[in-house]
C-alpha cells in the first residue's frame, strides 16, 4: 500500500483563479488574469514543494453563487491551496471566508472594496492592489488643489461601488470640498443616459466614474455623446489600459484615471509587460500585473515554511516584504493589505501618442503610505490596537 504522504507529494501542487470572464468585468479578468498567474509559476520554477504547481481556472460570471460553489468543489475534490485574482467586491468576499474556514489562503487583486481588509478581513487572505479608500484619495488630492471642489459621483449599485462612493465622500468632506449630486446604477444597465443627463446638469467640476468593465465603456462612449466632457472633468477609478485600447484613444481621451502600474513607468515594467503582451496582445493592467505578484509572494512563502497551511503561510506572507519584478521592498500589513503608491494618469489624445499602447501622459503620485487606511482606524479584528 502507498504511504499517504509520499502519494500527496506525487500530486500537483494546485491553486486557483477565479475571475469574470464572459460577464461585464470580462476585460479586466478572463484570459489576462490567467496569463500573469501563469507567469508567476513559470518565473518561480514551476514547481514548489518537489511537486509540479497545477493552475486551475474558471469564470464565476461575477456571480457570487457560481464563485462560492466552485471555491468550494475545489477545496473539497481538487485540494487547491490558495485563490487568486477573485475578482469582483462581492465574489472576493465569499470566498475569504471560505478559504479561511478551511485553512487555505485567498489572494485579492482584481477587487477593490475596501471592507476586504476592514471588518471581513481573514487570517489567511490578503489586498495585493488597492481599495476604494486609498482610490478615493488620490483624484480628491489632485483636482481640489486646482480648485475643482464641486463634485458628482457615479457608482454602481453594490459592494464595490457603495463602498467607493462612502470613501470619497470622506476624502472630499476632509479636503472642504462638496458632492453636488450622486446617482448608483445596477451591474449590466443596457442605458445610461438618465444618470449622465444628471451628471451634466448638477454642475460639478468634476464627475467621477465608479463602474468598470463593458459598463464603463458605454458609459464613456454614452458621456461624450451628452457632451458631460465638456461640462465637466471626466476621471474613473475603474479603467485600465486594456478597456482604453478597446474604446480606443478618440473616445478616451482626457479621462483621469487612476493605477498601481503601467508598462512605460521603468525598465522593469516594460520588460516584463513584453513577455505579457507576447502572450496576450495588449499590455497588462494594475490588477494583473498585481496578481502575478500576490502568486509569487505566496509561492516563495510556501517554499520558505515548507508546507502548503494556510495560516503559516500567510503569517509568513505577512512578514517577508514584496520584492518581484513589479515590487520592490512593500510593505504587507497585519489586515492583509500590501502596500503600493498609487498614480494618477491623463489618457493621450492620438496626435500625443507616440507609439503602440502610449496611451497615458502621467499627471502625479501618491505614496502608500499616506493615503491607505491607517490601521489606526481599522475595523479588522486582526489589527492590534
Amino acid at each position: 500500500m502507498m504511504n499517504p504522504a509520499y502519494a500527496q507529494q506525487q500530486q500537483p501542487f494546485r491553486i486557483g483563479v477565479l475571475c469574470d470572464q464572459s460577464s461585464v468585468n470580462s476585460t479586466s479578468g478572463g484570459k489576462g488574469s490567467i496569463t500573469a498567474i501563469q507567469l508567476a509559476v513559470e518565473d518561480f520554477g514551476g514547481q514548489v514543494l518537489g511537486r509540479p504547481i497545477e493552475v486551475l481556472t474558471a469564470d464565476h460570471q461575477n456571480k457570487v453563487e457560481i464563485a462560492s460553489g466552485i471555491a468550494r468543489e475545489w477545496m473539497e475534490t481538487k485540494n487547491v491551496e490558495a485563490f487568486f485574482d477573485l475578482q469582483n467586491s462581492a465574489c472576493a468576499l465569499a470566498v475569504m471566508g471560505l478559504a479561511s474556514a478551511k485553512n487555505k489562503v485567498a489572494v485579492v487583486s482584481n477587487a477593490h472594496s475596501s471592507q476586504l481588509t476592514g471588518k471581513q478581513c481573514t487570517p489567511t487572505s490578503f489586498h495585493w492592489t488597492y481599495d476604494t479608500y486609498q482610490l478615493s484619495g488620490v483624484q480628491p488630492q489632485a483636482f481640489v488643489g486646482m480648485g475643482k471642489k464641486r463634485w458628482f459621483l457615479l457608482n454602481w449599485d453594490y459592494a464595490f461601488g457603495i463602498s467607493l462612493e462612502q470613501d470619497f465622500r470622506r476624502s472630499l468632506e476632509a479636503l472642504g470640498a462638496e458632492v453636488v449630486g450622486s446617482v448608483r446604477v445596477p451591474a449590466g444597465a443596457s442605458d445610461f443616459s438618465s444618470a449622465i443627463l444628471a451628471a451634466a446638469n448638477s454642475g460639478a467640476d468634476v464627475v467621477q466614474v465608479g463602474v468598470a468593465g463593458t459598463d464603463l465603456l458605454n458609459l464613456i462612449k454614452s458621456a461624450r455623446e451628452f457632451g458631460l466632457d465638456s461640462a465637466a472633468t471626466l476621471a474613473t477609478t475603474s479603467i485600465t489600459l486594456v478597456d482604453v485600447e478597446l474604446l480606443g484613444l478618440e473616445a478616451a481621451q482626457g479621462l483621469y484615471v487612476n493605477e498601481v502600474f503601467y508598462w512605460d513607468q521603468n525598465e522593469k515594467t516594460r520588460a516584463w509587460s513584453k513577455r505579457y503582451i507576447d502572450k496576450v496582445g495588449i499590455p497588462p493592467n494594475g490588477e494583473r500585473a498585481c496578481g502575478y505578484s500576490g502568486a509569487l509572494h505566496y509561492l516563495k512563502a510556501v517554499a520558505k515554511t515548507g508546507g502548503a497551511d494556510g495560516a503559516a503561510v500567510a503569517r509568513e506572507m505577512r512578514n517577508t516584504p514584496v520584492n518581484d519584478l513589479l515590487s520592490d521592498n512593500l510593505t504587507v500589513r497585519s489586515d492583509g493589505l500590501c502596500v503600493r503608491d498609487m498614480y494618477l494618469y491623463k489618457v493621450k489624445s492620438p496626435s500625443a501618442s507616440k507609439t503602440k499602447f502610449d496611451d497615458y501622459e502621467y499627471v502625479s503620485k501618491v505614496t502608500g503610505e499616506s493615503s491607505v487606511r491607517p490601521l489606526s482606524v481599522s475595523e479588522c479584528p486582526l489589527v492590534k490596537t
